[in-house]
């Protein structure tokens, strides 16, 4: 009987809530986050409370960046260590919070980075998105988008898990929610393991 292989999980908590609330989205994934098996790790950050410096299209310019620093360095670092890297990110008019966009331009940033292996890294790993919203299918625009993402960097995607949102304990209320909070690593678990040679 082989030994369940044990992720390293990142979780990006994006909302724009002041330090210290917990909204309904991040509610619901530290739920899910405490069905880890023993031996996963969690990092997480709020990026809301980190210092992201906007996105600066140098593509066609220079064509490449230099290292990141700070924060910014603190979540390329995190990132390329995760297996498994998990959106915490409510649906904000349709779409992603600012602080999630932000941290995707900066992707952008990191695949041209002379010397760091981003891009091909990336491929290795499980993107997965927690989310909450008042209707679920209006939080499909910024699902399939963040599936498009994945897609781009050879990601696999984990999958994304729904509640509902709105005033405070509403996903709470949602007992489908819950429920599939119980069993959503253990399900990208299996099908990664499936993939494993």
């Amino acid at each position: 009987m082989s030994t369940p292989h044990c992720l390293q999980h990142l979780f990006l908590s994006t909302s724009s809530r002041a330090p210290g609330q917990v909204g309904n989205t991040e509610w619901l994934a530290r739920r899910a986050a405490d069905t880890l098996p023993a031996g996963s790790t969690q990092t997480w950050h709020h990026l809301a409370h980190m210092d992201l410096p906007p996105f600066i299209d140098q593509r066609h310019t220079t064509g490449s960046y230099q290292p990141p620093v700070g924060d910014m360095r603190t979540l390329l670092d995190a990132t390329l260590a995760a297996e498994h890297i998990v959106f915490v990110s409510p649906v904000y008019w349709y779409s992603i919070p600012s602080p999630l966009k932000t941290y995707l331009d900066h992707w952008s940033a990191w695949m041209r980075v002379p010397g760091l292996a981003f891009k091909e890294p990336m491929g290795a790993k499980t993107l997965s998105l927690i989310t909450t919203s008042g209707d679920r299918a209006r939080a499909q625009p910024m699902i399939d988008s963040l599936i498009l993402c994945a897609k781009f960097l050879g990601m696999r995607w984990g999958g994304a898990l729904w509640g509902q949102g709105g005033p405070p304990g509403a996903v709470q209320a949602d007992a489908r929610a819950v429920a599939e909070a119980n069993d959503f690593f253990q399900a990208a678990a299996r099908s990664t393991d499936a993939l494993r040679p």
